[in-house]
């Protein structure tokens, strides 16, 4: 990542309907959009944007739009530029405060006489932020699949499995065999699914003989498809992935009417309340010269559905493809949706198309999970043969890591904190920063002798305070 720049400008229109305006920034030799926003007449709307320069040169920055008949007009443009020492710093405050907490151990015997020089080990034992990948059917038949991912990932997601056209490629004729047996194999492993997804807004991978249905056949056949997957999975799974990619297409609201999303999610909801229903959208976050979905259009999706009589919880799904991240365009656009107080999930998140992979993906998840407003990361990475990974793979045929799955397991690591050890002071005390999550602790004494299994198994939680009530004790045989 080159030097990131951040940006905020209030803006308006002179007169008439709202207005898409992009922010630009142009040098020599390139153009690139730097954010979106929907500006309306007689108010103005805030557009927070970024973008990173690997290049020292002169830079124009401006705003357009296609509408010509307007006036844009702008007022307190602030541009804030960082080194990249200055934006992990900001990366690490976030985490401190939304990741972990503070917590103060005191090892001490059995007469309350504190212990000095103790050594905490720790390892943590379950994660609190749910990152996970996704996963396909071929993990059932290899064991080196099996055991490379169930080490890993406590989070899943199917890559296909749940989709009509593979759960019905021939009308009334359903067939949940492959994702049944895949479930249970997720819970076998204490593994958490989120349902991957019940309509597809793109007619290309709609199942072909819904494509040609008359409007009430349409009707009849996506009613069944709502009531027959979620009556099949209902209370087993976290999320639905409703509507997919409901801003770049729109195949069910232009044949059953612009209030479509808001139908089908609200009946998800009355099917299965237990299961968070999702938008789900690519290009919000990765290009911003798609503008079909960005975090402005995200948040007029979602008004209009509010208007249209959805009221019920919402998840905004984020899939996360990227080719070279333009992190502060990420920061900014989750920003903006994160003003929805809606829980926000990175639904498939990968990187390709890049010698640069491993670093990018490291980038792209050190920001995304820095974020406060990010519920949960999925990985895109579900590997099938004979062809492995449908654009970036962590592991290769044999299930040993590529670079992206060391980038992967170098991450994740820190999260554990894989081989913490920590020492108590005079008074018996030590104090650490961890992670939540559910730890193991393992005591150990200057003289080599071992602990008590007494309390060897705690949580830190995001609740916890930094006050004589969060100390927690072990007492050892001194």
């Amino acid at each position: 990542m080159g030097q990131p720049r951040v940006f905020a400008a209030w803006l308006q229109v002179s007169h008439g309907e709202d207005a898409y305006i992009a922010a630009m920034f142009k040098t020599k030799t390139e153009l690139r959009t730097a954010g979106w926003v929907i500006a309306k007449h007689g108010c103005w709307t805030m557009l927070k944007g970024g973008f990173s320069l690997n290049i020292s040169t002169p830079v124009e920055f401006y705003f357009e739009t296609e509408n010509t008949t307007i006036n844009i007009w702008i007022d307190s443009v602030s541009l804030q530029p960082f080194t990249q020492q200055e934006w992990k710093f900001h990366q690490y405050q976030n985490i401190e405060k939304k990741r972990k907490s503070q917590v103060k151990f005191q090892v001490i015997d059995y007469e309350d006489n504190p212990i000095a020089n103790a050594k905490i080990s720790l390892k943590q034992i379950e994660q609190a932020f749910p990152f996970g990948n996704a996963m396909s059917e071929a993990i059932m038949e290899h064991k080196a699949y099996e055991s490379w991912f169930t080490s890993r990932f406590k989070y899943t997601v199917f890559e296909n499995e749940m989709k009509w056209y593979y759960n019905e490629k021939r009308p009334r004729q359903e067939n949940y065999s492959v994702p049944d047996a895949m479930l249970k194999f997720a819970q076998k492993h204490n593994i958490t699914v989120r349902g991957h997804n019940i309509l597809w807004d793109d007619p290309r991978y709609t199942p072909s003989w819904v494509r040609n249905l008359t409007k009430h056949e349409l009707s009849l056949a996506t009613e069944r498809r709502i009531n027959s997957i979620l009556k099949r999975y209902s209370g087993e799974l976290i999320h639905w992935d409703v509507m997919n990619e409901n801003l770049h297409f729109s195949l069910y609201e232009d044949r059953l009417g612009r209030n479509a999303s808001a139908v089908f999610l609200k009946k998800a909801h009355e099917l299965d309340n237990k299961a968070l229903p999702f938008l789900n959208e690519y290009n919000t976050i990765e290009r911003p010269r798609d503008h079909s979905a960005t975090a402005a259009k995200y948040l007029d999706k979602i008004k209009q559905i509010r208007k249209q009589g959805y009221h019920g919880p919402l998840g905004i799904g984020l899939e996360g493809h990227f080719a070279v991240p333009n992190l502060p365009y990420v920061r900014a656009s989750i920003d903006m949706l994160a003003a929805t107080d809606l829980p926000i999930w990175i639904t498939e998140l990968d990187v390709s198309r890049t010698q640069n992979e491993s670093m990018y993906l490291e980038q792209v998840i050190r920001e995304l999970h820095a974020h406060p407003a990010i519920h949960g990361i999925l990985l895109w990475a579900a590997w099938k043969a004979p062809k492995g990974c449908w654009r970036m793979c962590l592991t290769d045929t044999n299930f040993n890591n590529l670079p992206t799955g060391d980038a992967v397991d170098k991450i994740v690591s820190e999260w554990r904190h894989e081989g913490f050890v920590g020492t108590t002071d005079s008074d018996g005390y030590f104090k650490t920063s961890l992670f939540h999550g559910v730890y193991k602790a393992r005591i150990s004494l200057s003289t080599g002798q071992n602990s008590e299994k007494i309390k060897e198994v705690f949580e830190v939680k995001p609740t916890m305070e930094e006050d004589e009530k969060t100390i927690i004790r072990f007492r050892v045989n001194a």
